[in-house]
């Protein structure tokens, strides 16, 4: 029970992980995304969707690590909790900087296509875009080491969960064994039992049979030695 508890964790961390990838990944195509207004809506609502979904999986998590047994893991589990919590925090900050910065960008473009016409617009949106690129290089830098660091806890998760499912096969079949073992030895306990009670029956048919043949030889003993009694 307790190694199918720490894999539903293991698999919870997982998909938070995932989910914080993705938002940042999204916050990222914001950083740079240079218009229309009905592309940067879609892309807000695609980082609210994953909002949602990461912070169901850290109150799934954080309800895990209440139920624990020991008061460690518990603790444990909810310092990890917290500090998923804090990076989903992180995130709608970078989020909501990274719509302003959208925003005045798009703004922007739109009113120079209106002043200086389709080339000019052509134009900003390339420096625009430059800009943008180099403003959110250390973005993409950072994000590039936290992927790297995720992917390996993703690694060293699944050698757990291989690890566990390992072991609980093998108290399975410890525990097969122990059954078998158990059923033997009632089985010879049941034997034993039955052969005292046979061997204290013979001897008692041994006993009944030499008292018999005594009180026989008695009998004619008496018989020819007093004939007259």
């Amino acid at each position: 029970m307790a190694g199918s508890a720490d894999v539903h964790v293991r698999i919870c961390a997982q998909e938070i992980i995932k989910y914080d990838l993705e938002i940042k990944a999204l916050i990222q195509d914001i950083s740079e995304c240079s218009g229309p207004h009905s592309e940067l809506k879609e892309l807000n609502c695609k980082v609210k969707e994953t909002f949602n979904l990461l912070r169901q999986r850290i109150q799934d998590m954080e309800q895990m690590a209440k139920e624990q047994d020991k008061e460690s893991d518990m603790i444990a589990l909810l310092s990890e909790t917290e500090g998923h919590r804090k990076q989903m925090l992180s995130n709608q900050a970078a989020w909501r900087k990274a719509n302003l910065a959208c925003k005045l960008s798009i703004d922007n473009l739109e009113k120079d296509e209106l002043l200086h016409g389709q080339d000019t617009s052509v134009t900003q949106r390339k420096t625009t875009k430059k800009n943008l690129a180099q403003t959110t290089s250390d973005i993409t830098e950072s994000l590039m080491n936290i992927s790297r660091m995720m992917s390996q806890q993703v690694k060293q998760s699944e050698e757990t969960i291989n690890t566990l499912a390992t072991s609980s096969r093998t108290v399975q079949e410890t525990n097969e064994e122990f059954k078998a073992m158990t059923g033997t030895i009632q089985l010879g306990r049941k034997l034993i039992t039955k052969y005292n009670r046979r061997e204290f029956t013979d001897k008692l048919l041994i006993f009944l049979a030499l008292a018999l043949f005594l009180a026989t030889v008695l009998y004619i003993l008496k018989k020819r030695l007093f004939p007259f009694l």
